[in-house]
């Protein structure tokens, strides 16, 4: 910045979601340290995170399915993942608006899930920017992806419906925009996820998307992790905090990775799978119901992951060759990104048998051309800025929306 900034009351608005909150919490924790006062709407479960960073948690009832939540609490199709979102919006908005009165903020910063944020920042008059933890739209992503997605629900009574109570509900807080528009094109978005990892980035829209690549801290509150005496390769397995009830994939790991000399396997199971659901485990392999995520990976040479956009990263942050077992939502995009790279195998779940995950392991592990690619990502990734460039570029919306 070439001028300080006067210090601000800047509110930020998430879901319950460990992918939706992890990846702004550095630039919330810096934004303190400049000196503004960040308050952080939030439900519950998430208050001490946010607290930890020196933000006011602001609590709200959400009824969205919590983060230790049966991944089945989501449903099965599109609707099913859409309508909640929509819901929980509505129901949250007299409650956030009740939280802020006389204490509206000079700037609003949101998660792309959270739409009341874009509607109190209207309401307010006030700039919102959002901090995208995930790919953004490019130029023909209507065309291409979500107009066939959305193909078949629109000719559906429960999908007109749906759009109809989304109008409504926009049109009585005095937004004209349709539902689309106003979920997935916003007016300014930093993009806290590397370049390498959109899709199409040549066709995104810069003027609005700006990235500033992952945002992720030292984690030392998360604890540290200690490579085993011994050990030639150390493989993490993690599909997240969400998608984690797949003990079949889980054993399949097992056989794959406990038998390799030298390999030491750290298996992330969640909390919906029982360790016994894995029969009889192996030395050599730990088998946690949490990791310290980014710990493990310093210190990994494989990581068999979900392919969420944090874990994508994360590998690419720490030079980890992946094996991609994607699950749901953007997971299949940003496999297929990865892939592309030159640093990950895709596996669909039904593929990845013990033999095919031990051939892609055997294939990355000690391929030089995949450890130059990741160097090379790792080394463009350090210079996108992180967080201090996404503190910078919030202070100039701020600085662009009031007086000096």
């Amino acid at each position: 910045m070439t001028a300080p900034v006067r210090p601000a009351h800047i509110a930020m608005f998430s879901i319950a979601a460990h992918g939706h909150v992890n990846p702004s919490l550095e630039v919330i924790r810096e934004l303190v340290a400049r000196g503004h006062r960040v308050t952080y709407a939030i439900p519950p479960a998430f208050v001490e995170k946010v607290a930890a960073t020196g933000a006011r948690p602001v609590p709200y009832t959400s009824t969205l399915p919590g983060p230790d939540a049966d991944p089945e609490a989501w449903g099965s199709t599109l609707l099913d993942n859409v309508e909640p979102f929509l819901d929980d919006a509505i129901q949250a908005l007299p409650q956030l608006v009740r939280a802020y009165e006389g204490d509206e903020p000079d700037l609003v910063l949101h998660d792309i899930a959270s739409y009341p944020a874009r509607v109190l920042a209207h309401r307010w008059g006030v700039r919102a920017v959002s901090l995208s933890p995930s790919l953004v739209a490019w130029d023909g992503y209507e065309e291409e992806v979500a107009e066939p997605m959305w193909a078949e629900p629109r000719k559906t009574e429960r999908g007109r419906a749906y759009y109809a109570r989304f109008a409504a509900w926009l049109a009585r807080n005095g937004i004209t925009e349709h539902p689309d528009a106003f979920a997935g094109r916003p007016a300014r978005s930093l993009v806290l996820i590397p370049k390498a990892l959109q899709p199409h980035a040549d066709r995104v829209d810069e003027r609005v998307y700006t990235f500033v690549g992952a945002c992720q801290g030292d984690r030392a509150d998360q604890g540290g992790w200690q490579r085993p005496d011994g050990a030639r390769k150390v493989v993490l397995v993690s599909l997240g905090s969400a998608f984690t009830r797949q003990p079949a994939f889980y054993r399949a790991c097992v056989r794959a990775f406990a038998d390799l000399p030298g390999w030491h396997l750290v298996l992330q199971i969640g909390r919906h799978v029982d360790p016994a659901e894995l029969g009889d485990v192996p030395e050599g392999v730990e088998v946690r119901d949490w990791v310290p995520q980014l710990a493990v990976l310093r210190q990994a040479d494989l990581f068999v992951t979900h392919a969420g956009a944090g874990g994508s990263q994360e590998g690419l942050a720490t030079a980890t060759p992946m094996i991609a077992v994607p699950q749901a939502a953007d997971q299949f995009g940003n496999a297929a990104v990865l892939e592309s790279l030159g640093v990950a195998r895709r596996l669909d779940t039904g593929e990845a048998t013990a033999d095919r995950l031990r051939e892609a392991a055997l294939a990355l592990a000690d391929d030089p051309e995949v450890a130059r690619r990741l160097k090379e990502i790792q080394a463009g990734m350090a210079h996108e800025g992180g967080t201090h460039r996404a503190a910078d570029l919030i202070e100039a919306e701020l600085a662009a929306g009031r007086p000096m």
